[in-house]
């Protein structure tokens, strides 16, 4: 178990590594110079090339690159702001928990609704409750999270004044925000749910459960559910980067100071380092949900487990013969 997480940890390296150049190499052949954004257009040259030579953007691009992959890797430095003159890292990392506990309360809220959800839908497969669960899914994955965000901001901020509609000084700032980015959510792991729990209550043992008489709830929740959490498993794990994502719109229509905000001020500000490091703690981050995702599948699937306790052990030696060893 220790080698398999292991080496699902040194994975991370590479993918981090990706990450890194593709984000470096996009932010370098954007159009836009964020010299002329800091000094205006009355810049003289003199100034120009003093400030480009002050910000580093004067050497090529390879040597660039190698700069920010060794501060990156080596010194764990994500650089300093070109416009805000602050460390990058904290900043980060000051926002990273808005950022977190918004995905976190999204993913915790598709469960509580879209499992529940699906399984009812498959439970009363063709019959009006799964329609209306198709339906309803089809809404949710149909409706653009900045869109029905502002609708909630209309509609529960301004029109009936019953919650804030942007920034999070209060522990009720955050329904407005996870409701827009976690509907989408809920209809995708809806029809996931009930998929999996179609082809799974169809099974020789679910029938023969049935007919020694265990109580529907029982099959549906006990036999049936656990064998149908891997894809699911899989689904929360990888929509936990698609909630990440979806933050840096919803931060940005809410006006929340998370790191999707930080981002999308820095991209208008061709602010390099925000840019990168921003989106490399990101990446990050959905690495360390894939893991512990990873480590979940060797809980719950035992055959996972077993390989890698095999593969550890010896193999006995095999004589041909079978009495060789008498010889």
């Amino acid at each position: 178990m220790i080698r398999y997480i292991i080496k699902r940890i040194l994975m991370i390296i590479p993918v981090l590594l990706c990450v890194a150049i593709v984000i470096f190499s996009i932010m370098y052949i954007a159009p836009g110079d964020p010299v002329q954004i800091i000094l205006g257009d009355n810049a003289t040259p003199e100034q120009y090339a003093q400030q480009q030579a002050l910000l580093g953007l004067d050497k090529p691009f390879l040597i660039q690159m190698l700069i920010f992959l060794r501060d990156l890797f080596l010194h764990l430095d994500l650089g300093t702001s070109y416009v805000l003159k602050t460390n990058v890292a904290a900043e980060v990392f000051a926002r990273l928990p808005r950022t977190v506990l918004i995905a976190a309360i999204c993913c915790v809220l598709q469960v509580i609704v879209a499992i529940p959800l699906g399984i009812t839908a498959a439970k009363h497969q063709n019959g009006f409750v799964d329609k209306l669960c198709i339906l309803l899914a089809m809404i949710g994955i149909s409706v653009p999270g900045f869109w029905l965000g502002m609708l909630l901001m209309l509609e529960f901020g301004l029109n009936l004044n019953w919650l804030p509609i942007s920034g999070v000084d209060h522990w009720y700032s955050y329904i407005l925000p996870c409701l827009a980015n976690g509907l989408m959510g809920i209809g995708g792991m809806t029809r996931m749910t009930r998929s999996q729990m179609l082809e799974v209550i169809h099974s020789d043992y679910v029938v023969t459960a049935r007919a020694k008489g265990v109580p529907e709830r029982k099959i549906l929740y006990v036999h049936a559910l656990p064998n149908a959490m891997l894809p699911i498993i899989t689904f929360i794990g990888t929509h936990f980067g698609t909630a990440l994502g979806g933050t840096v719109v919803i931060e940005t229509v809410f006006a929340i100071p998370g790191i999707g905000y930080y981002i999308i001020q820095a991209v208008g500000n061709r602010d390099y380092p925000i840019v990168r490091g921003g989106v490399t703690v990101l990446a990050l981050l959905f690495c360390i949900v894939v893991l512990l995702m990873d480590i979940a599948y060797a809980f719950i699937d035992p055959r996972i487990k077993a390989m890698y306790q095999n593969s550890g052990r010896k193999r006995p030696l095999r004589i041909k013969g079978g009495a060789a060893a008498n010889a």
